[in-house]
């Protein structure tokens, strides 16, 4: 009887011995596949600037139909100062490449109401990712949009887990708000670069300034626009200033103008440009890599 004990104890000592290492392996196995899982869902997220409703890209929606030759579907989600959240429009089934649209039913400018609405775009963000079961996506924002984006993946982003952004395009974004020095720093910029060790480090940033004159686009200052590199440089994988210039490159207009409507397609979109259109992109922009750049103002 003894004996048969004895063998007894050692068969169960042998399968736990079996049976824990193939469990954490396998546990193991299915968080590295998770982590490394890319949803077909990849949405393109735009934040529109202060003043702008949930409207204010669907000139650029409707040139990027016609010119990608792809019917994008479009989500507008407008969030009130409560939290609620209100939908229009819809994701096309099948449609892998959606434009979601987020905006605010408190638009208005300011410091403290672009840190709230970056609060907002957290409530917003979180909804889609449980209702539409994506784990990566770009973003794009117009304006204080890409300050409102930019203190959302500092802030807000990491609470939500398992969903990476790829690529984010800043267009025209006043990271020293109204401030034309390339010394001093205001609330916004000192803010941003307090936080900017929180930004996701496999992130791919393009900050997309147009000038008129080749020192503002009549509303921000290109200097504003350039402080971004003292956020984003040496935090996330690449970082790149683009400089457009020529017509339509007022503030207002750079949403639509071609040459920031092509960067989309490449960069965002990651189209095959034809020849002809990428070439004439590279004349019509200036792009300077900044990502190995040290040092603050």
């Amino acid at each position: 009887m003894r004996r048969n004990w004895w063998r007894w104890g050692l068969g169960v000592l042998v399968v736990l011995a079996i049976f824990f290492p193939s469990t954490a392996w396998m546990h193991q196995r299915i968080t590295q596949y998770k982590t490394n899982y890319k949803t077909p869902l990849n949405p393109t997220i735009m934040v529109p600037g202060s003043s702008a409703s949930q409207n204010r890209f669907d000139s650029l929606i409707t040139q990027l139909r016609q010119e990608t030759k792809v019917a994008h579907s479009v989500l507008k989600v407008k969030v009130a100062e409560n939290g609620q959240l209100s939908y229009t429009g819809s994701i096309r089934r099948g449609d892998n490449q959606p434009f979601i649209v987020i905006a605010f039913e408190n638009n208005h400018d300011g410091y403290a109401n672009i840190n709230k609405q970056a609060r907002w775009l957290n409530v917003a963000f979180k909804d889609l990712v449980k209702t539409y079961h994506f784990n990566h996506f770009s973003a794009m924002g117009h304006s204080n949009g890409g300050l409102i984006l930019s203190l959302f993946l500092e802030k807000y982003f990491a609470q939500t887990k398992h969903v990476a952004i790829d690529r984010l395009m800043t267009i025209a974004t006043p990271y020293n708000m109204e401030s034309n020095s390339t010394t001093e720093q205001t609330v916004m910029l000192k803010e941003l670069i307090a936080g900017r060790k929180q930004l996701p480090k496999q992130l791919t940033v393009y900050s997309v300034a147009g000038t008129e004159n080749y020192s503002s686009d009549g509303t921000v200052p290109a200097n504003s626009v350039n402080q971004g590199k003292y956020v984003f440089q040496n935090q996330v994988a690449h970082y790149t200033q683009i400089t457009v210039t020529g017509d339509n490159t007022t503030h207002s207009d750079l949403p639509q103008n071609k040459q920031i409507v092509l960067l989309i397609r490449q960069y965002l979109l990651h189209e095959n440009l034809p020849a002809k259109d990428r070439a004439q992109n590279q004349a019509d922009t200036k792009r300077r890599s900044v990502t190995d750049e040290t040092g603050l103002p």
